[in-house]
């Protein structure tokens, strides 16, 4: 099964023309599917974008969402909107209401939106306020501690929602993909080849669901999961544990990428790691069972 990998495409960015062209090349790469780890637009447009995409490229098409898609709309409002007009669209899967889906006999797909739930790094002293606190509905109006219990909240449904299908998954499947939008772990919140730091990895990084990936490797060292996510707009890979790694993917505002296209095999076949395409070179890094980078290399 091959498949076509963008992240952060920011449709809302692009005029027409260079949306069509987007998808264009997606379809010269010949998929049998294509993922989309969020930010894929904003609340007003997003279901518009969505259709216009999987027109465009008829196959279909797998994503989660991430903060930008929730930009001038409520999380609640959108993810139900968007659940129920799904089940509607042939070929549109938004994973964070779809539960597993299967890929291929030995491979399944999981994921969720995610969160920065802001227990990475120090967000007691950060200076950074994001535009989410201003465009998303639930921010609106709230102080600094009741924004970081809505974090801690965000960041908690996602791990306890990926903790489910994540069992049910790896009980029938020995390989497991998990899209997401926010790095699961502050060591796969790449910038500029290194880990981000402590001002911004409350927001762009997502603890509790890396807690829920750690566990669940731990429980089945048999099985392979790999999570792919985006957010940071910078490339990296990082291998947590002998079976579970995490890719993110680089992005840019108003010019959309495919970030790569992988056979599941290759995916899943070597212990080499692929390099994200157009996005240019990404950073990797070995960390041991203690979560400490032991190696990297560029």
């Amino acid at each position: 099964m091959r498949v076509v990998w963008a992240t952060d495409i920011h449709l809302n960015f692009l005029g027409a023309k260079e949306r069509a062209s987007f998808f264009s090349s997606i379809c010269d790469r010949q998929p049998d599917a294509v993922f989309v780890t969020g930010d894929i637009a904003e609340a007003p447009s997003l279901k518009r974008l969505l259709e216009e995409m999987r027109l465009a490229i008829q196959m279909p098409l797998y994503f989660v969402l991430g903060n930008h898609d929730f930009y001038y709309g409520s999380i609640s409002q959108v993810r139900n909107s968007l659940e129920h007009w799904c089940q509607e669209q042939s070929g549109l899967v938004y994973l964070s209401t779809t539960g597993l889906v299967e890929l291929t006999p030995t491979t399944a797909l999981v994921g969720h939106d995610g969160w920065g739930d802001g227990r990475y790094g120090n967000y007691d002293l950060s200076p950074v306020r994001l535009s989410d606190q201003e465009l998303i509905a639930d921010f609106q109006d709230l102080d600094r501690d009741a924004v970081l219990g809505k974090l801690h909240a965000l960041g908690d449904e996602a791990a306890l929602y990926l903790r489910e299908v994540l069992d049910k998954a790896l009980a029938s499947y020995r390989q497991v993909i998990c899209l997401t939008h926010v790095p699961p772990f502050k060591e796969a919140c790449w910038y500029q080849g290194k880990m981000g730091n402590d001002d911004w990895l409350p927001y762009f990084a997502c603890q509790a669901v890396g807690e829920v990936l750690l566990n669940v490797s731990r429980e089945r060292p048999d099985c392979h999961i790999t999570a792919l996510c985006g957010h940071t707009h910078h490339a990296g890979i990082v291998q947590l544990r002998p079976h579970l790694r995490v890719i993110t993917g680089s992005a840019e505002y108003g010019a959309p990428y495919i970030q790569n296209t992988f056979d599941l095999e290759d995916l899943f076949g070597h212990s080499g790691l692929f390099n994200p395409g157009e996005g240019g070179e990404a950073q990797s890094g070995e960390m041991d069972a203690a979560g400490r980078q032991i190696g990297t290399s560029k």
